[in-house]
């Protein structure tokens, strides 16, 4: 079999790896042959990924050369930095400067030929310089002029799955677990091996495959019964450069072991996780290490023992400590027992309150990973005060892919532009300059482990996504946690012209559909930043008291005279008070305060004037109706791209826009119709609302 027979797609969509023959123009004869002396199980992948898109991009396969000494004229050679390099390389590389996952492309004249080289620090370098150069070429990039260095920001570009090993997938929008079925590993791996190199083609590292509401079949999952298949998967993952982490269940001790506590202290635990470590290890010589969930929301944790959660994540971490092991320990934890009839209560300050007095009392291997938001990934809500506010303890900022709250991948939403706007948002805990990219990143302070999780988008479905617009958000996720300064634009434009082509009518239509759903799916749905108001468990639909852990039946405390959560100090929650100064008078400020927060830190008449001119009722009332006709404009967008892509793809986004229209309007109805009741105040400009 050649090397290129070696990667074909099952039936599954091949997302932005297409490989089109149309891209190509300059530089063609630079591709029919590769020089590559180095092996291993990455640089194999890079090798096959390499001819793979070579011949589907001429037609015809390269020539392979093992012997960089007898390589002539023009050639792609694949190469890391310990092997002989010529002179013009090392003069025009500058690759020495760049971290272990960083490369260099360079095109190199040589007695009248062109040679380009791919050259990485390890062989992980190699793979991501790889799928970078398969980019431009889609692209239609003149080889001969190439000199580019790269290497990523993040030392962790990791994606969470909630899947369950009976195929089903909490939070799930995109068919069964590629994984799991039936409560085995799936027999056919064939789409985990698309899957691997989806997530090496967009830099990802690390892939936990569980979920973190971990039930009792997969707490078996780190036991002799299934290591060997998580093995199986593993050595997948390691062959695109990606590293496999597990979720845990922290009572496992007792519910899959011989004690009766799990009790973080007492040395009986303490030595039964350093066995389960031993028995992964040996299966799994490079596992990444635990993702854990404790104490929140019904799940075991330290809590149960009077411990803390440094005390638990520490007994963990000396488990993984002798492996190089890490456990990314979960700050979401917040008492969902408790009286919200009380105003007082406020579930957005439990992270802070909870991790922040903890601050340097963390093992090295232990990284606390934070939600984007206080609450619960919400269309819009405030930055998590917690992010870069614990100078000594490592940190990773969690996103969700998978649009849970942001129309389950039946509505389009892209999420770039929000994601933008958290790494962007400036915490000041160091002084002005001080953003989220840069906590997470490890610029602001020297953590041992950082970086940037999501809980991911993907299944069984053949376009992954559900939405096949939804692989965007997958595609820009990767991009970002890469890079956090490209821009939107042109991450939009990457994905697009990866996965749809060069037609100037797709990326003009496309591009603008994209760049504007979020704030469109917001505008039908949560107001100026209350959020929530969704059917209790599934969390799709309009339910505007809905919030499923309020005994008073409404998170937003809506009555006949106002609207919005009081977070301030002064007679609030005390929330503000969790953010460095510069951020906390402003949120505390009404008047400073920007709308689209307003609901999320203040409590206001439906009078309150915000800066359009606009009351704040008034806003829903024409939010709401704008929604609808922002949808309708979609659709429009859509219906000028028939013809320009195949009947699959484009039927499936009308099926699927055509839906969010109709929920859209169900939208509509059902929050200004509430809030038409509880204010008795009608629309300004007269439309119906029952």
């Amino acid at each position: 079999m050649s090397q290129g027979d070696k990667l074909p797609y099952s039936t599954a969509d091949r997302c932005w790896l297409r490989y089109s023959h149309q891209a190509l123009r300059t530089g063609m004869e630079l591709l029919s042959s590769i020089v590559v002396q180095h092996s291993s199980a990455v640089m194999d992948s890079a090798l096959q990924e390499m001819v793979y898109g070579i011949k589907e991009m001429r037609g015809a396969e390269p020539d392979i050369c093992r012997d960089p000494a007898s390589a002539s004229g023009s050639f792609v050679r694949l190469a890391i930095l310990d092997e002989a390099l010529p002179e013009a390389w090392t003069q025009a590389g500058q690759i020495q400067g760049l971290n272990e996952e960083g490369y260099g492309i360079h095109a190199v004249q040589q007695d009248g030929a062109v040679q380009l080289y791919v050259v990485g620090r390890t062989d992980r370098g190699v793979l991501y310089g790889v799928f970078h150069l398969l980019r431009l070429l889609q692209s239609g990039a003149d080889l001969a002029a190439l000199h580019v260095l790269e290497q990523p920001r993040n030392r962790l570009r990791m994606l969470n799955h909630w899947d369950n090993m009976d195929g089903s997938i909490e939070r799930g929008y995109a068919g069964n677990s590629i994984f799991f079925e039936e409560g085995r590993f799936v027999r056919d791996d064939s789409r985990i091996r698309d899957y691997a190199r989806m997530l090496a083609s967009i830099g990802i590292n690390s892939v936990s495959i569980n979920n973190v509401n971990v039930h009792r079949t997969e707490t078996l999952l780190i036991t002799p019964e299934f290591l060997p298949d998580v093995a199986r998967v593993a050595d997948i993952f390691r062959s695109y450069g990606i590293t496999t982490y597990l979720s845990i269940n922290y009572a496992s001790p007792i519910t899959i072991g011989d004690l009766n506590t799990a009790d973080p202290l007492d040395d009986r635990v303490r030595a039964w996780w350093k066995e389960r470590a031993s028995d992964i290890y040996s299966y799994i010589p490079d596992f990444g290490g635990f993702v854990v969930k404790a104490d929140s929301e019904h799940r075991p944790g330290p809590f149960t023992y009077n411990r803390t959660h440094a005390e638990g994540a520490n007994m963990l971490g000396e488990a993984l400590r002798p492996y190089g092991g890490v456990v990314i320990w979960r700050c979401f934890v917040y008492n969902c027992l408790q009286d919200w009839r009380d105003r007082k209560t406020d579930r957005a300050r439990a992270a802070y309150d909870h991790f922040k007095p903890l601050d340097g009392q963390f093992l090295e291997n232990v990284i606390l990973q934070i939600k984007n938001g206080p609450m619960d990934f919400q269309v819009r809500e405030a930055v998590s005060p917690l992010l870069g506010a614990m100078p000594k303890t490592n940190q990773m900022l969690e996103f969700q892919i998978t649009q849970e709250y942001t129309g389950q991948q039946k509505h389009l939403c892209y999420l770039v532009p929000q994601w933008k706007e958290i790494l962007d948002f400036d915490t000041y805990t160091t002084g002005e300059g001080a953003t989220v990219k840069r906590a997470v990143s490890g610029e602001l302070y020297r953590y041992a482990h950082s970086g940037i999780t999501a809980v991911v988008n993907v299944g069984s479905d053949d376009n992954w996504t559900g939405h096949t617009l939804a692989q965007a958000n997958l595609y820009g996720y990767g991009r970002l946690t890469w890079n956090p300064d490209l821009t939107e634009e042109e991450i939009t434009s990457e994905w697009i012209h990866l996965t749809f082509g060069a037609s100037a009518d797709i990326h003009r239509e496309l591009g603008a559909m994209l760049a504007e759903s979020w704030r469109i799916y917001e505008s039908y749905t949560a107001p100026l930043g209350v959020g929530w108001m969704v059917n209790p468990g599934h969390h799709y639909g309009p339910n505007v008291d809905g919030y499923e852990y309020s005994v008073w039946g409404t998170y937003h405390y809506a009555d006949c005279h106002g609207i919005g959560v009081n977070r301030t100090v002064k007679d609030g929650t005390g929330y503000t008070a969790q953010y460095f100064p510069e951020n906390a008078d402003l949120y505390e400020s009404l008047d400073a305060c920007p709308d689209e927060l307003l609901l999320f830190f203040h409590h206001v008449p439906y009078t309150h004037v915000l800066r359009s001119g606009k009351t704040v009722i008034q806003h829903i009332y024409d939010s709401h109706f704008e929604g609808v006709e922002k949808v309708q404009e979609l659709i429009l967008r859509w219906s000028k791209l028939e013809g320009q892509m195949d009947h699959e793809r484009y039927t499936g986004v009308m099926s699927r826009l055509e839906h969010q229209l109709e929920h859209a309007k169900e939208w509509r109805d059902v929050i200004n119709t509430y809030f038409y009741r509880k204010s008795g105040i009608p629309d300004q400009q007269g439309r119906t609302i029952y």
